[in-house]
């Protein structure tokens, strides 16, 4: 069985080189599905894959 990858938001944010503060907002607006830790968020990457070509243009 594979292992899931997560990544947290401020990987996300620099892989799509776009700041902190953009992708936490995407993570409030629920247009980026994200886990909550504790106080951090942890992003599937199978839930970023899908975000990004949902808005792929």
């Amino acid at each position: 069985m594979a292992e899931e990858q997560y990544y947290s938001i401020d990987e996300v944010s620099k892989m799509l080189k776009v700041a902190y503060l953009t992708v936490y907002r995407w993570v409030q607006s629920k247009r980026l599905l994200a886990l909550k830790a504790g106080k951090q968020y942890r992003i599937k990457k199978n839930d970023l894959d899908g975000f990004l070509k949902e808005y792929k243009t």
